[in-house]
């Protein structure tokens, strides 16, 4: 995307109410042809006043250094689920790998957005112990992204049975218990998700969300209906 047109986008967000813009790139990492791109569009977007993340794939020390003089403020790269699942989501990289990914992030000076994805198969155990994972950091995420599944037609995971809405809700629950002082956030799916299993999550401890007209892949609520339920649930944005 052209510099402009995502700055034009964080606009938008900003004028919506939005604090931080993420950027994401379908990447396993960042090609050095890339670099004076993305650190082009760090300082566009700050200037704008937002805080800025992105999720580019895995960083090495150098880019993550780069990226941190830049002025990029987080950095996402989810552990997805344990690291005993994490051989049936993905081949394409070792579960090592996001964890040296994170440290790289946090050496640089970087916070960190991890979190993990619910209902693609795993046990209740596995996603306690994603949890375990990173709260056992040697500091835990300040962002802590909880998604939901959504099925995509033509993927393996397509057909992983559904998670129950209170077996997610106690997930939140327990990041937020586990982990405190991080924001702990609504993820993907919650286009799926009813008014009241969201309310549920707000209460469980969940105290952000990501807003947009689409999350990565799949489809995020308009604006107007996020507002409307933080209006019934007395919510007010930050």
């Amino acid at each position: 995307m052209e510099v402009e047109t995502i700055v034009t986008e964080a606009r938008k967000a900003k004028a919506a109410g939005a604090t931080r813009y993420c950027m994401g790139a379908a990447w396993r990492n960042p090609k050095p042809r890339d670099m004076d791109a993305i650190v082009e569009v760090v300082g566009a977007v700050k200037t704008l006043g937002l805080e800025t993340c992105m999720t580019l794939g895995m960083l090495d020390r150098e880019q993550s250094n780069r990226l941190s003089a830049a002025g990029l403020d987080y950095y996402n790269h989810n552990i997805d689920t344990s690291e005993r699942y994490y051989p049936q989501v993905t081949s394409t990289r070792a579960f090592s790998d996001r964890l040296d990914t994170l440290e790289n992030v946090r050496q640089s000076g970087m916070k960190v957005c991890c979190g993990g994805i619910l209902g693609m198969g795993e046990k209740e155990a596995d996603r306690v112990s994603m949890l375990v994972t990173l709260a056992n950091l040697p500091e835990p995420p300040e962002s802590v992204p909880i998604n939901m599944l959504i099925p995509i037609a033509g993927t393996p995971l397509v057909a992983a049975g559904p998670i129950g809405p209170i077996e997610f809700i106690r997930i939140v629950a327990l990041a937020r218990v586990m982990m405190p002082t991080s924001y702990v956030r609504l993820s993907a799916g919650r286009s799926a998700m009813t008014d009241e299993m969201q309310a549920l999550c707000f209460f469980a401890g969940a105290n952000s969300i990501f807003v947009g007209d689409t999350l990565l892949t799949a489809a995020n609520p308009d604006n107007d209906a996020d507002a409307a339920l933080f209006g019934q649930l007395g919510l007010q944005p930050a």
